[in-house]
């Protein structure tokens, strides 16, 4: 096992090498970067851009805008719009920025400083990019763990009352709901939850914005796990809806598998009533698949399916600030967010494998080749 352990972690480093080259070498044929982005705010042609440079550089872009003869077209040529802009100062943003340095230097550099864990910090929010990523991480654990652990209590008993009640009625009207509530995406869930409940056209029983209210730290402890909840419960229901759906039919076919075995008959033979059978003998074998991938499915919550739950309700999440981040070209934040998520996905990836081997010991991963 301890050799399978430091086998995987041995991947880990050529995996996260490999996606973060991928990901920097699409960036840079990528149109639009920071310095295009200061440079059309500087001629009023951008509005959405809130760039952060020095006092100088500024003022070096105003004194550019009046000395159009000293511009140089060949300094320039490579930003769309720069005619008119100072060649030093348009030289000081990228110096500013690092994009004075070749590609394949500034790859090396960005690696050997998460390697350290230095991310460096926002191009627009004059805050380091690791504490950007703790700012906003109490909203995204929050909607990734409670989703998945509300999905995983509804999607076992559930599964395992269909594979107790194969082919009944039971079992086809709940499979005719699960096929609905997979279709319906999360989004317009969460739309048709803010009509209903959230004083869209019917009742006025939720808030919409944050997720606790401006004076919890005045509440009591009870109040504010009661705030917070209040504040979750439409954004989680939302996910929700769709979330348990594969948990469930997994969880089905998994028990109707382990149901055919000989072992099952074998316990029915020698008198064990059906809950005995079911709950003593089937069902640790057949929740092996399920459980063990709960880390999988609380990543791929927590990572891929909050943007737009988090828009929708005004959540400041990890979801949110990836896709700020790559509309504003921010770039800091959107590789180091997307170095620590991947670091998060391999690492879990891991642990998943594991919980291989804590659910079912007969497991030997150590056998395995590698």
């Amino acid at each position: 096992m301890a050799r399978y352990i430091a086998y995987r972690l041995g991947l880990i480093i050529p995996t996260l090498l490999g996606i973060m080259l991928i990901n920097f070498l699409l960036v840079q044929f990528a149109p639009g970067g920071p310095v295009e982005r200061i440079i059309a705010q500087v001629q009023g042609t951008d509005v959405s851009a809130t760039a952060r440079f020095s006092g100088g550089s500024g003022d070096g872009g105003a004194g550019g805008a009046s000395r159009l003869q000293n511009f140089n077209a060949d300094t320039t040529s490579k930003y769309r719009g720069a005619q008119g802009l100072d060649p030093e100062f348009i030289a000081e943003l990228e110096q500013q920025f690092g994009f004075d340095k070749p590609a394949h230097e500034r790859f090396f550099q960005m690696i050997g400083d998460y390697a350290r864990f230095d991310f460096g910090e926002s191009y627009y929010r004059d805050v380091s990019v690791i504490d950007l990523v703790l700012e906003k991480m109490p909203v995204s654990i929050s909607l990734g763990l409670w989703t998945t652990l509300i999905a995983y209590l509804i999607s076992i008993p559930l599964g395992v009352a269909k594979a107790v009640r194969d082919g009944s009625r039971f079992d086809m009207w709940t499979s005719a709901v699960i096929i609905i509530g997979y279709a319906i995406p999360g989004f317009l869930f969460a739309v048709l939850l803010i009509i209903l409940f959230a004083g869209g056209s019917f009742l006025d029983l939720f808030p919409l914005r944050g997720i606790v209210s401006e004076n919890w730290d005045n509440l009591s402890w009870p109040m504010r796990i009661v705030d917070y909840f209040w504040h979750l419960a439409l954004p989680i229901a939302a996910m929700v809806i769709g979330a348990f759906a594969t948990t469930t039919l997994l969880t089905k076919n998994s028990f109707l598998d382990e149901i055919k075995k000989q072992y099952v008959i074998t316990a029915r033979a020698k008198g064990l009533s059906e809950r005995e059978v079911l709950y003593g003998h089937v069902f640790r074998n057949a929740m092996l698949i399920v459980i063990s991938g709960f880390p999988g499915a609380f990543i791929g919550i927590f990572f891929a399916n909050s943007l737009l739950i988090e828009t929708i309700f005004s959540l400041d999440g990890l979801g949110l600030l990836s896709f700020e981040s790559i509309i504003n070209r921010d770039y800091p934040v959107v590789f180091g967010t997307l170095y620590i998520f991947s670091l998060m996905g391999l690492v879990i990836s891991l642990i998943s494998d594991l919980t291989y081997v804590w659910i079912d010991p007969r497991i030997d991963f150590a056998s395995r080749e590698v």
